[in-house]
């Protein structure tokens, strides 16, 4: 299989060549465009985010070799989650070469945080399948860079972390409203409100409602800070 000269500059862009194209196709094959004859990536998907975790489980024992397990799993968490690897996505453009069908395509695919973190996990193990370990490992600790050393030590994210400091004080888990939704489809906004049991309140607009979350508990999660 030749690949199209968007995929070579796809591959110049990861910096891995593959020797079996097909698999690098099949990385970004979406199911909406999928078929008997062409295979989506959900099941590279599954292989790639196992991969990730033993690069970056490995990666963080060598970087700090006294943390406990309690002070390594939150950081492995904010390494592999889902966004960061949408993050990743972005930063290599993966939206520019995904393959999607139609209905996918508009309303706004080449964008969604899942759909670009799933396509990273995927090409991950497409490497991994044409290169081995080694080869896997070594693109993932480049596109994932210094990331890995400025992960904080307490990493959480924003919600897991807004729940704890209501547990911690004895009240009610943090309740989150969805405030407005505008736009179009297939580029919607969502404004969502989390409050404490005592009232205290932030909001957060973003692209979905899972971001507009973290980043309402975040932003209330600064005000209490704050008020100390």
């Amino acid at each position: 299989m030749k690949l199209s000269r968007d995929m070579h500059a796809f591959e110049a862009r990861i910096g891995y060549q593959f020797t079996e194209p097909a698999l690098l196709v099949r990385a970004l094959t979406h199911a909406s465009v999928s078929s008997p004859n062409r295979k989506d990536n959900q099941r590279l998907e599954f292989l790639g985010d196992r991969v990730l975790g033993l690069v970056m489980a490995t990666a963080l024992l060598e970087t700090d070799k006294d943390a406990s397990e309690g002070q390594l799993a939150p950081r492995f968490n904010a390494l592999v989650r889902k966004e960061t690897c949408a993050d990743v996505a972005r930063q290599i453009d993966v939206g520019s070469v995904l393959k999607l069908g139609r209905s996918e395509t508009l309303s706004g695919g080449r964008r969604k945080m899942a759909l670009l973190g799933d396509a990273m996990e995927a090409v991950i193990a497409a490497v991994y399948k044409d290169g081995g370990f080694d080869a896997a490992q070594e693109l993932i600790l480049r596109l994932w860079g210094d990331r890995i050393g400025r992960v904080e030590a307490d990493a959480r994210d924003a919600k897991t972390t807004l729940q704890e400091f209501a547990q911690a004080r004895g009240e009610q888990p943090p309740t989150y409203v969805l405030v407005e939704r505008k736009g179009p489809d297939h580029q919607p906004e969502f404004t969502i409100s989390v409050q404490l049991q005592d009232g205290t309140e932030g909001r957060a607009t973003a692209g979905s409602k899972r971001q507009a979350e973290q980043a309402a508990a975040k932003s209330l999660l600064a005000r209490l800070e704050q008020d100390k």
